[in-house]
């Protein structure tokens, strides 16, 4: 289509931890990107989308993990960071929008949940125990979410207050 022009991107997005009952965290590593190993990140695809509509549909298109599978348990830790958004990527936005409010999901999966990459965003991934997943993000917010990976996921598939399905 002649003049179309890719919409901006909404600055609301969300960050979904996902690991398993032991604590064990899924980095995925950025496409173009030696070092940016991460969690799922991704942007609201429309302003009204729900948050965690948006996790959902971040972790299946970039991990193909189904969050309503058996033994999936998405929970949104009701816990959001606002950060300034890098200049190398401003241009994605709206003139003058410098700020994105990023709201965080922790993700339990079943040890063993076969992931599947979409290689336009994503080359890699490990699992890693949680101390070591935050020490290997480059993102500080997301290194941090890895460190409050105890306080919201029980280990060995204890209790917590999970989203209905």
């Amino acid at each position: 289509m002649t003049g179309y022009a890719a919409p901006f991107k909404i600055p609301e997005s969300v960050l979904v931890v996902i690991h398993t009952p032991a604590w064990e965290v899924l980095l995925i590593r950025r496409a173009g990107d030696d070092d940016h190993w991460q969690s799922v990140t991704g942007s609201k695809d429309w302003p009204e989308e729900p948050f965690e509509a948006a996790a959902r549909r971040e972790v299946m298109e970039e991990t193909g993990i189904d969050t309503q599978a058996p033994g999936c348990l998405l929970t949104d830790w009701a816990l959001e960071n606002v950060y300034d958004i890098w200049p190398q990527w401003r241009h994605r936005y709206a003139p003058g929008v410098v700020r994105n409010r990023e709201r965080l999901f922790g993700l339990r999966v079943p040890p063993g949940t076969p992931v599947r990459l979409n290689p336009r965003e994503h080359l890699r991934w490990r699992w890693l125990p949680w101390r070591e997943a935050a020490d290997a993000c480059f993102s500080p917010s997301n290194a941090e979410a890895c460190l409050m990976l105890p306080r919201f996921s029980p280990p060995m598939g204890g209790g917590g207050a999970g989203l209905a399905r």
